[in-house]
């Protein structure tokens, strides 16, 4: 089946957790990074869910492809799905994204599902900073998770008022 691109948006631009053979800023359309979805596992819980980025639909996403060699295609596969679906608020899908060089490659992803009861939609500023800073999950705190992100969206050049907006008030 050849090399597997999988593309991150969120801690897999800056802590993948697989290796992988290349590394590019890639650009994908249609979805754009949202901090949309209830943590229940990584970075919160039921009872205090914190909040953590699905790619949602519309616009579209600058964040990191991975090149995975084919020979760790199926390791790396079900590290993914062990990692990003412990609750199934994500649909995994294989979508074209556009590499820093041109190159376009189809690359695996993890888009929200908007029917799934972790889908917070769009917050207020002051409501995610609230879950925010609330949330501890098996991952760690939510606020560090939302600080890295941050950190890493603003390494790459671009910039997103509103989670800055959120940063702000952690």
């Amino acid at each position: 089946m050849g090399d597997l691109w999988v593309f991150g948006y969120g801690s897999l631009m800056w802590r993948p957790g697989f290796a992988f053979e290349e590394r590019q800023t890639a650009r994908l359309a249609g979805f754009h990074r949202s901090l949309c979805i209830y943590s229940h596992v990584h970075r919160g819980t039921p009872e205090r869910p914190g909040l953590v980025f699905g790619l949602d639909r519309g616009g579209s996403c600058v964040g990191m492809a991975f090149r995975v060699a084919e020979a760790l295609r199926d390791e790396t596969i079900a590290y993914l799905r062990e990692r990003e679906l412990p609750t199934s608020v994500y649909l995994e899908t294989t979508l074209p994204v556009r590499l820093q060089d041109g190159r376009p490659v189809r690359a695996l992803a993890y888009i929200v599902d908007r029917g799934h009861q972790q889908y917070a939609g769009r917050l207020d500023v002051d409501t995610a900073a609230r879950l925010v800073a609330g949330g501890h999950g098996q991952s760690g705190p939510n606020v560090d998770y939302v600080r890295s992100a941050f950190e890493e969206i603003e390494r790459l050049g671009l910039k997103d008022r509103w989670l800055g907006e959120v940063v702000a008030r952690l």
